[in-house]
């Protein structure tokens, strides 16, 4: 039987790379992308990303994107609705499973796990349990790259803020942070590497704190020439 996955999609470098792991198992066959979008800003939920972007990531990667709208602010009850409505829509499509980027949180994935319990539906974790700094180096040695798109100014600096996720900044993080920002520490979008047939053209553009947390506004550039 074949395993027909959706990848949850944050924009970042985690699912991006939950991608191209999933790509490599050839009894997977994926069937799409689905995030949640700010409706109120038409970003992608806690990362702040234009809609535009994470259209232009699912065209170079050559899946269909589901984008499912939650209100801002988003009350948990209204987004497990929502999820739940998006789950049954999966079913009709062939749908067996969802993968997530998942890391290391034992209350995430157990969240997962029990909103997926009964629906028909089952969930995957491909990177689960990998050594974050080894991740994250592996990540960006096999071409991987990405902007920080929003920090947590209460777990890692501000000026982190539009910074290029790239070895040198993944040698130089501190102890108390995981490299791979599990705990929320900051967001990332993925515009290159090794699951996209052409970089996303991107620049990191003005630094707003909104809410709490610190977004670098990330802005469509000249497009690049597709890899070869």
């Amino acid at each position: 039987m074949t395993t027909r996955v959706m990848l949850s999609w944050s924009s970042g470098k985690d699912s991006a790379w939950a991608l191209h792991c999933l790509r490599s198992n050839r009894e997977i066959e994926l069937a799409g992308l689905f995030t949640t979008v700010n409706l109120e800003f038409d970003r992608v939920a806690m990362h702040g990303v234009r809609r535009s972007l994470l259209e232009a990531q699912a065209a170079s990667i050559g899946l269909p994107l589901f984008v499912i709208p939650i209100p801002n602010p988003c009350p948990n009850a209204v987004y497990e609705a929502a999820m739940a409505e998006f789950v049954a829509q999966a079913r009709t499509l062939g749908t067996t499973h969802f993968a997530f980027g998942d890391l290391f949180l034992e209350d995430v994935r157990r969240y997962r796990i029990d909103k997926l319990a009964g629906t028909g539906v089952e969930p995957l974790f491909p990177l689960w349990g990998r050594p974050t700094r080894a991740l994250a180096r592996e990540m960006v040695d096999k071409g991987l790259r990405a902007y920080l798109s929003c920090v947590d100014p209460k777990q890692a600096p501000r000026a982190w803020a539009g910074r290029l996720f790239d070895r040198k900044f993944v040698d130089e993080m501190p102890e108390g942070i995981d490299p791979c920002a599990e705990h929320g520490e900051f967001h990332t979008f993925a515009f290159d590497g090794p699951m996209f047939a052409r970089p996303v053209s991107v620049a990191p553009g003005e630094i707003v704190e909104r809410d709490g947390f610190v977004f670098a506004d990330l802005s469509e550039r000249e497009a690049e020439a597709p890899k070869r």
